[in-house]
């Protein structure tokens, strides 16, 4: 009887994927695609003057 229920529950599944796959439609835009990146680089460079500036003060510290 477990045979007849793996033929049964396969022709099911092929069925299944059979009726669903003509639904399935994929296009390409009529637009391009736009990628907006906004990337704050403030921030980064002000670390790196405040870093390289606390170094050169203690480096120097008889100037200061």
């Amino acid at each position: 009887m477990s045979g007849v229920r793996r033929v049964i529950s396969g022709s099911m599944l092929v069925l299944g994927s059979a009726l669903v796959g003509g639904c399935i439609t994929v296009n390409a835009p009529d637009k391009p695609i736009v990628i907006e990146l906004n990337i704050n680089i403030k921030s980064e460079v002000v670390y790196r003057l405040a870093n390289d500036a606390g170094n050169t003060i203690d480096e120097n510290a008889d100037i200061f």
